[in-house]
């Protein structure tokens, strides 16, 4: 095999698994708001998206005061006091979520600090629709060390 097609067979082959770890925005549930909580068990902070690996407790409940949380402002029109107010706790059991939350360049403009392992936080976001395939939540909102991040867009 000639060294120039060896490249493109090593793309070829992986690019399965990078399709399948990066999912379209539309196959998510934009109309059910899920919460999770937990502890950060994995987190992979780089591009297209900082990632982490989320691991609920077995007794997970929805905060009484969840609906009053203080929300910042955004560049995009996102009622998330709407989106508090119909969160949901998922139906499936899965004790561990990969959480999607922003590019960087949105977690620098926010000054998101980068979670470790171990780091406790909740977040408020949509998973696939009728929460078929992966445990996988998209961020909307991060709660982290006592502060609220909108991850949608940019700051206001």
């Amino acid at each position: 095999m000639s060294l120039q097609r060896r490249p493109l067979l090593v793309a070829a082959a992986t690019m399965p698994l990078w399709a399948h770890a990066h999912h379209g925005w539309s196959s998510f549930d934009a109309d059910r708001p899920i919460y999770l909580e937990g502890i950060a068990r994995k987190v992979r902070w780089q591009n297209p998206h900082a990632e982490l690996e989320l691991e609920l407790p077995a007794d997970l409940k929805l905060p009484p005061d969840l609906a009053q949380r203080a929300l910042p402002a955004q560049t995009s029109p996102v009622d998330g006091k709407a989106l508090l107010a119909k969160a949901v706790l998922p139906t499936r059991k899965d004790r561990r979520w990969e959480v999607e939350l922003a590019p960087l360049t949105r977690m620098q403009a926010w000054q998101v600090q980068e979670i470790k392992p171990g780091t406790a936080l909740s977040v408020l976001g949509f998973t696939l629709r009728d929460e078929k395939g992966d445990a996988v939540l998209r961020a909307e909102f991060l709660f982290v060390d006592g502060k609220a991040y909108g991850l949608r867009s940019s700051p206001a």
